[in-house]
């Protein structure tokens, strides 16, 4: 019982630290530009942050499972120039975009064959996966981006509700859906079981291929979904879009607490980190920071993570041998 406290006083402080983090990097910019504590930059901000929430979402799930993935960019950026260029062809909006939808799940299927079949490690197999999508979504268009005319698909990228746009709206019910999911459910609890122990979890009647290769077909139709929409706000399919996205939405997961060797995490704490890391690169820009100096900053924003990381780790081991001796 006091190890089971003293855990939840850890991931509470984690948090508070994080939203510590937030309310410091928003005073910060707000004093060397007042416009960004503004609403309409708030809102900016928001929408910024929607395509990384999406593949954050997935990424929870992944490293919480022990796995990783490098080809979310790529992919973005194929779906939206598969969604693109089947509306250019006459095909109907909706059902462009179940095929997109399919096109990301076939990906991930694909992930997940390399990484449980031919058991190439995740980082290895999702960075061949990133090259050769890239490849494609050049391919498919030679190169050129693909103008969106369809009023549907347009009206996707500008519809607000409550003066929030659809892509916040959708990010923040995957949030709290995938969460709970994550949280409540068999699926979720089988999650942190592979993670933990991949043996073990064997040998409780978990199956961590199936568990695996569902991850990363949510990954895939998260990156769909979220390609489909940027491509709608950008009014076209564009090949070269959203390159490094992939280490942004890890970047805001490690900072949420999610531990890279699996096992440990929330989708609360990728929430925050998702917030953090969208205002502290938004906040670059409204700064004038120049664009190579923002790749300094947020390379130490990852090393960041990564290191708070290896000592939350640290530290969980630490209070797990503490119990053990206690119990001897």
């Amino acid at each position: 019982m006091n190890n089971a406290k003293q855990k939840k006083k850890i991931i509470g402080g984690d948090k508070l630290i994080l939203i510590a983090a937030i309310i410091v990097v928003f005073i910060l910019f707000t004093s060397l530009n007042r416009n960004f504590f503004s609403w309409t930059n708030i809102v900016n901000l928001l929408i910024a942050a929607s395509l990384v929430g999406l593949v954050a979402i997935g990424h929870t799930y992944l490293i919480i499972a022990g796995q990783n993935d490098l080809s979310p960019g790529s992919l973005a950026a194929l779906c939206g120039v598969v969604a693109a260029l089947l509306v250019s062809k006459g095909m109907p909006f909706g059902l462009s975009l179940i095929v997109t939808i399919i096109v990301g799940a076939l990906v991930g299927v694909f992930n997940a064959w390399m990484v449980n079949c031919i058991k190439l490690e995740a980082f290895i197999a999702t960075l061949v996966t990133q090259t050769i999508i890239r490849g494609f979504a050049y391919i498919l268009c030679d190169g050129k981006p693909v103008a969106i005319s369809d009023a549907t698909f347009l009206y996707i990228g500008k519809v607000r509700f409550l003066t929030i746009p659809l892509s916040v709206w959708i990010m923040l019910i995957a949030v709290a859906i995938f969460g709970f999911i994550l949280a409540k459910t068999k699926f979720g609890r089988g999650i942190y079981a592979i993670g933990g122990n991949m043996d073990a979890a064997r040998l409780a009647g978990l199956n961590p291929r199936r568990l695996i290769l569902l991850c990363y077909i949510m990954m895939g139709v998260l990156c769909a979904v979220g390609g489909t929409i940027f491509a709608a706000r950008m009014n076209s399919g564009q090949p070269a879009a959203c390159v490094n996205l992939e280490f942004d939405a890890i970047t805001a997961v490690v900072l949420g607490g999610v531990s890279f060797t699996g096992g440990v995490g929330n989708m609360f704490g990728t929430f925050l980190g998702i917030l953090l890391i969208q205002a502290f690169n938004t906040g670059l820009t409204m700064v004038n920071v120049p664009s190579f100096w923002q790749y300094v900053a947020r390379g130490g924003l990852l090393l960041f993570a990564l290191t708070s990381d290896f000592i939350r780790e640290r530290n969980r081991q630490k209070s797990l041998l503490e119990a053990s001796m206690k119990n001897l």
